[in-house]
């Protein structure tokens, strides 16, 4: 019989560049993708897990694929991420096994390790930078999905970037969760004694290799479009904003979540700046990039955000002027710090702030 699978992948595009290797793996170990996954004898899940809504789609998809008789699946992605690390509570852990009976779970580092050439389907060559991250954010699992912030090599980065030229890709997109912190694990194995510490929104920080990272993927010939994701406002430094401005082919669209436009719900977030630091980095930004324009993130109805701090969101944001804003409701996630505040923010409320922006920015 024949070996087929079908691939179903959930989430941001650094789970679309994983699908894109995991594809690669299983059509050399002699399996082909099926159209649908009642053709197929496995199917794979790449899974997100990021909100409440996103962990709930996974667990239906396995629930009917498994009604129609569906017996070989294999769940990966952060959900799996988040189900092998010991660090999350055995209570939640146990939650997860009960709607994923019957399904192997596998790490995605072992289905799709940076080595592995991707099958690219799209305009665009996604190209993996960093895996992880160690910033935390009191709602945010991805530190646990995807544990602690590990750098790829340059010289990995560059010739995958190379290939996919020679492929016919000339739009690159280099990913990471926090992307722009690329490289400090690096400068921290090296052990020297004297690093020197650069201040940023401040605080000391190890200093990133981010903006030396794209300066030379942007020099590489034929490259038309160079865009980077998702990045951190305290990682975003001088020297970066002056690669952005030096070189025409990458994107002058940035992506900055702010999260919210309200200082004490900043610190309960555990993001590392202000809204008046935010605002300044923006204006700095423009300063030396005059047509750049902004998208963002934003978590309306967070545990205890009141209206009057909501409505400093709205007004940051009208400062601001995004040309697009993911907006979300809060919802919380197990293991995460803002898990154990009070969801005291109502659905309903979180509807009517959610639309709010969302007229605001995206109408």
């Amino acid at each position: 019989m024949e070996k087929s699978f079908y691939l179903k992948t959930f989430g941001c595009q650094m789970n679309v560049a994983d699908s894109q290797r995991i594809t690669h793996s299983f059509i050399e170990k002699g399996y082909k993708p099926a159209k649908t996954a009642k053709k197929a004898n496995l199917v794979i899940i790449v899974s997100c897990m990021v909100r409440e809504s996103a962990e709930n789609r996974i667990y239906g998809l396995i629930n009917n694929l498994q009604k129609q008789g569906i017996k070989k699946i294999i769940l990966t992605g952060c959900l799996a991420g988040c189900l092998l690390n010991d660090r999350l509570p055995k209570l939640y852990k146990n939650l997860i096994r009960s709607k994923t009976k019957g399904v192997k779970i596998v790490a995605v580092d072992d289905l799709a390790s940076f080595n592995i050439p991707p099958v690219r389907t799209n305009d665009t060559a996604w190209v993996p930078i960093s895996n992880g991250c160690n910033n935390f954010c009191s709602y945010c699992i991805v530190p646990f999905a995807r544990n602690k912030e590990i750098s790829r090599p340059i010289r990995d980065i560059i010739e995958e970037v190379k290939q996919s030229l020679s492929d016919g890709f000339k739009n690159i997109t280099l990913l990471g969760q926090n992307v722009n912190s690329y490289g400090s694990d690096l400068v921290k194995n090296k052990k020297q004694k004297n690093i020197t510490m650069i201040k940023s929104m401040g605080k000391r920080r190890i200093p990133s290799l981010f903006p030396y990272l794209l300066n030379k993927v942007a020099k590489i010939d034929g490259v038309d479009r160079l865009d980077f994701m998702s990045s951190n406002p305290w990682d975003f430094s001088n020297n970066l904003i002056k690669v952005i401005a030096d070189n025409k082919n990458i994107t002058k669209t940035l992506h900055l979540p702010i999260q919210s436009g309200d200082d004490n719900i900043l610190k309960l977030m555990n993001r590392n700046y202000t809204g008046k630091e935010y605002l300044k980095l923006i204006n700095k930004i423009r300063k030396a990039i005059p047509e750049v324009e902004f998208t963002t993130d934003i978590i309306v109805g967070f545990p205890g955000e009141s209206k009057k701090q909501f409505e400093n969101t709205i007004n940051l944001c009208k400062k601001i002027g995004f040309r697009k804003a993911y907006i979300s409701r809060y919802s919380p996630r197990y293991g995460t710090a803002a898990s154990k505040f009070k969801d005291d923010v109502s659905p309903k409320e979180k509807k009517r702030r959610w639309l709010e922006l969302e007229n605001l920015i995206n109408h």
